[in-house]
């Protein structure tokens, strides 16, 4: 198994791929009668042909190393996850080399930050390094969600092994 190793998640490292979702070095703006930082605009939505939706998603957690077999990607939105409990999760993209993925990235959050996957981005399955897996997740919603297909797998000949850095 060819073995890939953790980085942590940072906003230059992870933005071919999208947005990190966490607290600024300070808010936007003060609001709530100057008892709330609001930290505005932490992620780019893309939603073709549907609607936003927020869901609540409860994921088994994993351990490292782990065994990476196969990658999805969203081509008609994007996909913000938020987790519920401060711990970290394993991230896992790759860029597309000629509709499959390329060698894939893992990245490894700080407890409290989320990220936000861009349309069509090569990705693994929710990975939750402790329990509860717990998610606020807001992407593309529809009937059947949507027209067209939001969702292609694939999956490795010879799986990719994720290892701490």
């Amino acid at each position: 198994m060819t073995k890939i190793t953790t980085e942590p998640l940072t906003a230059a490292g992870f933005a071919p791929f999208g947005d990190v979702i966490a607290l600024k070095d300070a808010p936007d703006k003060i609001i709530n009668q100057g008892l709330c930082g609001r930290h505005h605009d932490l992620a780019r939505l893309d939603f073709c042909d549907g609607r936003a939706g927020i869901s609540l998603f409860e994921a088994a957690p994993r351990a490292l190393p782990y065994r990476l077999e196969m990658m999805e990607r969203h081509p008609l939105g994007s996909q913000a996850f938020i987790p519920l409990n401060p711990a970290s999760f394993l991230v896992i993209v790759a860029e597309d080399a000629g509709g499959a993925p390329a060698v894939p990235r893992a990245f490894l959050t700080a407890p409290g930050q989320g990220i936000n996957l861009l349309r069509n981005t090569w990705h693994g399955v929710l990975t939750p390094l402790s329990a509860p897996g717990l998610f606020a997740v807001i992407d593309r919603i529809g009937p059947s969600d949507g027209p067209g297909d939001n969702l292609e797998e694939h999956w490795f000949d010879a799986p990719y092994e994720v290892t701490p850095g």
